[in-house]
């Protein structure tokens, strides 16, 4: 039986992004936990929901999400 190890996928990470079926990564937006009262509605409403990561952040993420993409 020669079962190669792949690591351990890091579970911190994962917790902060999704990943969909097709593989692609979302992750929330930049700024978005504290100092929103300040803000327009617009900038308000475009922190909310998930974007796409960058593909930056998709080729480091490969080895730390090593069993899930």
């Amino acid at each position: 039986m020669n079962m190669t190890h792949t690591g351990k996928t890091n579970k911190s990470f994962l917790k902060r992004v999704k990943i969909t079926g097709r593989g692609k990564m979302m992750k929330r937006p930049p700024h978005q936990d504290h100092f929103n009262a300040k803000e327009s509605g617009s900038a308000a409403r475009n922190k909310k929901g998930r974007i796409m990561a960058p593909k930056s952040l998709m080729r480091s993420a490969k080895a730390l999400l090593q069993s899930n993409i």
